[in-house]
């Protein structure tokens, strides 16, 4: 009975389809595999939790495996991001290594994201150009509007977008204080105060926010912080190591020189 039991339970987890007798008797007589149940608790949960275990290892091993395949695959079809005539480009324009990155200003993940961006543009400079685009998350209150914030100031300079970002993810929780927080960044970056009130709200910073939404679905990223490097896509809040070794898998392919 016990080993009816477990071999019963492996076939309806697992997938086995071999014993069609055994198939066939349960069917007919569910009581059995019921009372086997009742008599045997303990091994039927140990059952379920090493099919269980079974189960999860091969999804693992699949999804690791399609992860790879994908990663080799984008090395020679690379993801092209729209690089727009006004993008706003940190680093050097028109070096060899560009990434692009689809955040959210409230993101933690994101946070380490702005770490990792920062030691990559610090060990690749003048060989890297990075561009932020927007990808606010609907269950933070303070994405969308921060990214309003960004663009609008974007309009005035370059360079005081890229300090308002830079302050965000150095003080990140205390966007918590939502808009006030927001305008007192801006004031210090030196932007125009009367000026950002006009745009914020304007249909060219909505549209450019949205944009950047689709080109982010388009490639797939769901979550943040999501990047592109030279077009390999980069899921999630990864270490420079992760990078380091797409750069280096670049250069032996002969596909960026440095």
């Amino acid at each position: 009975m016990k080993n009816l039991v477990y071999v019963s339970l492996m076939m309806i987890l697992i997938g086995c389809t071999s014993k069609d007798n055994l198939k066939k008797t349960l069917i007919e007589n569910p009581d059995i595999l019921a009372e086997a149940i009742k008599a045997n608790p303990s091994e039927v949960v140990d059952a379920l939790n090493e099919a269980f275990k079974a189960a999860q290892g091969d999804q693992a091993k699949k999804r690791e495996e399609q992860e790879k395949k994908a990663l080799q695959e984008s090395f020679e079809n690379p993801l092209q991001a729209e690089i727009r005539s006004d993008e706003t480009i940190r680093g050097t324009k028109g070096a060899p290594l560009v990434l692009v990155e689809y955040s959210d200003f409230e993101c933690p993940f994101c946070s380490r994201g702005f770490s990792t961006v920062m030691e990559l543009m610090k060990k690749y400079e003048g060989k890297i150009q990075f561009i932020y685009k927007h990808l606010p998350l609907s269950f933070h209150q303070n994405a969308m509007i921060s990214s309003q914030y960004y663009e609008a100031i974007r309009l005035q300079s370059d360079k005081k977008a890229a300090e308002f970002h830079d302050e965000i993810y150095k003080n990140q929780r205390k966007l918590q204080n939502g808009e006030k927080f927001l305008k007192s960044i801006a004031q210090k970056v030196g932007a125009d105060m009367s000026k950002l009130a006009k745009d914020i709200n304007s249909e060219k910073v909505k549209n450019r926010i949205e944009a950047d939404l689709e080109e982010a679905a388009k490639f797939g990223f769901q979550g943040t912080p999501g990047f592109l490097l030279n077009g390999v896509p980069v899921k999630g809040a990864y270490p420079i190591s992760h990078f380091e070794n797409i750069i280096e898998e670049l250069k032996k392919r002969g596909k960026v020189k440095l």
